[in-house]
Order: structure tokens, then C-alpha cells, then sequence
């Protein structure tokens, strides 16, 4: 089924491609009865509504009301409105269309009765959001859909301590701004099963960083996925009152709330047995050639400066592969990723021999971001959807298999093109990133790859 999006959502997700921001003194409720009965989705004149659920049948978190201030506080700052409650007889179709999305803040037990679950049902299924936090996993167990949206069950904790959370994922709105290991206290929940094969994996606990995790070294903590036509974000961490005064936590959560909301885009596909290329510190393998370089920071972000000039890696040519980067644009920028091109220290014989996926906001259709530049433009419908605006991450797939290259931009499918040129064959061939020139800024991080089988002629 086609994912619904409301008129209020559509919005928002068109101020953030302009740039917008939130207008100062807009207002969130978090009053568990201020708002109106349902009736029909929000205007498109109205912030975005997000509704916190936080009805208890087991457990109580006392950090529950710190949990609906801070988001009621993220919802005065970026453009949403928040309704609390702990009424399960808000889980009906008509009041649910008017939501962005739901927050299951800490919850527990069995909370919503089988009405009340076909409703939440029907509301995922049309393209609504789910964002579950800390204790959203100790919550219906007898409810298959909800376990599975979830991701994963709780299953035990030890007490409160420090431990490190290792961010596995750097264009996600929700760990972006982390580094790559976040020293953080908080209760570490145990969970029944690994997501890791249904959901992308955000953070994860080093289990040898604090006492008392039993899930054998690979410990997810932080995870999203699109599930039966909505979008699902959940949180491990919340425990604490503490959490929800942190920055970072805060940024972490609603980073979460824009992802489930439709505001912003990322890729939520599993993501299992790809090597590093890329990392702080890490450039093995590449060089330059041609003008220019690219500068890398601490956290291994490489950024273009100068060129026209080529960033490749020359360890080993490649036949069937996926590639995948993060890269972001400070403005209206040009880069590109290349492609099937032989080595060499001349950046005109990746242009002459190989395919570049281009990055670049404003040029014509053949020509600009998504596009095999000069050769076959993106799904601009597509592009445009999954599509993140300048300052924010995107992440890209390009997946090479015999002569077939396909692009993904966040996880959606934006170019499918078909190499019949001899002279470019994708089938042997190094990658390589572009500088552009001076005033281009493009940055790139994570560059990772998994080789694939060479498929049959």
C-alpha cells in the first residue's frame, strides 16, 4: 500500500526543502485532554501534531513527564504541536488521521484494547509514524503487529551506569550529530530478539563497556524501518530524568519524531556485511588525482576543496558491488561519485571511461543530483521525494551488477540505467569522488562497500 501522507506533513516536509525554519512563538500542547475530538486530518495551515502516548499497566517511569516536556519544548522550536495523553479512547480512526505521528513514551503492558489495536493498525498502514521510547519495547506482548513495529521485545536490564553507545549510522537525523562512540548513563535494556535483520541499526551498546548486557557482542540500541507502509523509529534510551535535559539525547529523539513525521529522509533498509572504505583517521587505499584534495576531519568527514580533481580508490578494481556514502551539500554544490573507470592519475579518465552519479542541486534533469550525468537522468518525482535539502545528510546506494548500475537515494530506487558502451563496461573498475572546484563544498562520510556475486551474462 502507497504510504498516505496528510496535508500538514506534505508541508512541512516542503518548508524543509526550502530551507525553512520554525517560526519563534509557535506553540505545542501538552495538556492529556486540550485537544479537539477527531475529525478528519489537520489543516494544511496548522503545525504538524504529533500525539505522546504514555498509558502504564506495568512499570512507571518517573521520567515520563520529562519526556512530554521535552518533546512539548522540541515542538515549540521546530514547527509541531504535541498532545499528551494516557486515554486509549484516542485510538480511533477518525482522531488518528489528525497525527503525524505517535509517540509510545514508556509505556508498558497491555494498553489498548483490540478496537483500539485495528485503529493504530490502520493508521500505520496509511503512512503514519511510530516512535517508541525506552520502555515502548516492555509494552503488548500479545500484539504481533506492535512487536514487530517495535522491533524488538524487552527482555531484562541491569542497574543504571555509564556505558558506550556506538553510532553505526551518520546520516540519520537521529544519530548525525553523534559521534562515532557516545559516552552516556542510562538503563540498557536486554531485548527477546536482534533487529538487525528487518530494521537498519542506528547505535549499539559495547557490551564491554558496562556489566550486564546478554546479547552476545551485538547489542542494537537504536533503530528505524519502514513497516507495512509507515515509519518506525525506537529509542533503547529515556530511562533517566536526566535524559531528556541532555542535547544530545534531545536532538537524538527528535531527529527520530522528523524521520517518523515524514519530515526527513533516510535510508531504514537492514544493512549487514559491508567493509569500511572510510573512517576518523582512515584514508587507506585512496588517492588523488588531478588539482585539489579533500580535507578530513576528526570524525572522518572528507570535504572537497579545489579541483577538478578525482579522490579514488585504487586498492582493487570492482564488477559487482554495492557502494554505499553519506554526502551532504553546504549549498548549491557539485560533486559526484565515479564509477567502472581505469586507474589512472589523469581525473579526465574517470570522465572519458567511467559513469559519474552526480550531486547537484539546481542543473538540468540530465545533469543534476540522481542523474548518470550526461547519460540518463534520475525519476525526478522519486528524486525529489527522497531527497534531503542543503546542510542536511543523504545517503546513496549505487549498486553495480554485470552492466546494470542502479541509484538510491535514502533508500529509494531514483535511477535505473543499463551500460551498452563497450568502452564504459562496468564490469572491471575502480570508484572515486569528485572535487569539483572552489566553490563547490560537498562533504562526504562512511564510505562502505559490499562485493556481490558477478552475475551470469
Amino acid at each position: 500500500m502507497r504510504p498516505k501522507r496528510t496535508p500538514a506533513v506534505a508541508l512541512a516536509s516542503a518548508a524543509l526543502l526550502l530551507g525553512a525554519m520554525a517560526v519563534p512563538g509557535q506553540t505545542a500542547s501538552a495538556s492529556a485532554e486540550s485537544a479537539p475530538p477527531g475529525g478528519g486530518p489537520v489543516a494544511a495551515t496548522e503545525d504538524p501534531r504529533i500525539l505522546v502516548f504514555s498509558k502504564t499497566e506495568g512499570f512507571r517511569h518517573d521520567s515520563i513527564p520529562d519526556g512530554i516536556t521535552a518533546l512539548t519544548e522540541l515542538g515549540d522550536e521546530h514547527g509541531f504541536t504535541v498532545d499528551a495523553t494516557e486515554d486509549a479512547g484516542r485510538f480511533t480512526t477518525k482522531n488518528l488521521e489528525r497525527y503525524a505521528t505517535v509517540v509510545f513514551l514508556s509505556t508498558t503492558g497491555d494498553v489498548l484494547n483490540a478496537q483500539q489495536q485495528r485503529a493504530f493498525e490502520d493508521y500505520v498502514q496509511e503512512g503514519g509514524g511510530y516512535v517508541g521510547v525506552h520502555a515502548a519495547a516492555d509494552t503488548e506482548y500479545d500484539w504481533p503487529f506492535y512487536g514487530e513495529l517495535a522491533g524488538a521485545y524487552f527482555d531484562s536490564h541491569p542497574p543504571v551506569q555509564p556505558a558506550t553507545v556506538r553510532v553505526e549510522d551518520h546520516a540519520h537525523p537521529a544519530t548525525a550529530h553523534l559521534p562515532h562512540e557516545w559516552q552516556r548513563t542510562d538503563e540498557w535494556y536486554n531485548y527477546r530478539s536482534n533487529p538487525r535483520d528487518r530494521a537498519r541499526v542506528l547505535a549499539s551498546l559495547d557490551e564491554d563497556s558496562y556489566t550486564g548486557g546478554t546479547m552476545d557482542g551485538d547489542h542494537p540500541i537504536a533503530w528505524c524501518q519502514e513497516y507495512e507502509g509507515g515509519r518506525a523509529f525506537y529509542t533503547g534510551s529515556g530511562h533517566t530524568k536526566e535524559s531528556f535535559a541532555d542535547d544530545a539525547f534531545r536532538q537524538h529523539l527528535l531527529g527520530g519524531v522528523r524521520y517518523a513525521t515524514g519530515a526527513t529522509q533516510a535510508d531504514c533498509r537492514p544493512e549487514q556485511g559491508y567493509t569500511p572504505l572510510t573512517g576518523p583517521g582512515d584514508t587507506d587505499g585512496w588517492q588523488q588525482a588531478g588539482p585539489g584534495s579533500f580535507r578530513q576531519a576528526e570524525d572522518g568527514t572528507l570535504t572537497s576543496v579545489g579541483g577538478m580533481g578525482l579522490y579514488w580508490y585504487g586498492t582493487k578494481e570492482l564488477s559487482a558491488y554495492s557502494l554505499k556514502l553519506d554526502w551532504r551539500m553546504a549549498g548549491d554544490d557539485n560533486s559526484g561519485i565515479f564509477v567502472g573507470f581505469p586507474a589512472s592519475d589523469d581525473p579526465m579518465s574517470a570522465v572519458d571511461n567511467g559513469y559519474e552519479i552526480q550531486i547537484d542541486a539546481t542543473d538540468d534533469p540530465a545533469r543534476t543530483t540522481g542523474s548518470v550525468y550526461g547519460f540518463q537522468a534520475a525519476d525526478i518525482e522519486a528524486r525529489d521525494a527522497a531527497l534531503n535539502p542543503p546542510g542536511e545528510w543523504n545517503t546513496y546506494e549505487i549498486r553495480v551488477e554485470g552492466e546494470r548500475l542502479r541509484v538510491f537515494l535514502n533508500g529509494e530506487l531514483i535511477n535505473d540505467f543499463t551500460n551498452e558502451d563497450p568502452a564504459r563496461s562496468l564490469t572491471d573498475g575502480h570508484i572515486g569522488l569528485q572535487n569539483h572546484g572552489d566553490a563547490d563544498e560537498v562533504s562526504f562520510r562512511d564510505v562502505r562497500l559490499k562485493e556481490l556475486p558477478t552475475p551470469a551474462p
